[in-house]
């Protein structure tokens, strides 16, 4: 009997181990250059960025920014929207729920 009850404990752990991974999302913005040296903060992953991107991603209704970083445009595997300039840097933000 304890064994079961210990498996079912373990198992229900794993459950909601999962789930909670499972809300996590990636979103892929342009470093844009705003004069407040918050396009650095967010590039160079400096600790200045975490309350920016958690902002952000509380804007999209995440409890918190899990990572933030720089990437580079071969990295990305989806489409960039028209009228963004060759130029343009591109920051990847991982919020979590």
């Amino acid at each position: 009997m304890r064994f079961i009850v210990a498996a079912l404990t373990f198992a229900a752990f794993l459950c909601s181990n999962v789930s909670a991974q499972a809300e996590k999302r990636i979103f892929i913005i342009v470093n844009d250059p705003d004069g407040y040296g918050v396009d650095r903060c967010l590039a160079t992953g400096a600790r200045c960025g975490t309350a920016v991107a958690t902002a952000y991603c509380r804007s999209r209704e995440y409890t918190q920014a899990a990572s933030f970083r720089r990437v580079e445009r071969e990295e990305i595997t989806g489409t960039i929207p028209v009228g963004v300039a060759k130029t343009e840097e591109f920051v990847a933000i991982e919020c979590s729920r």
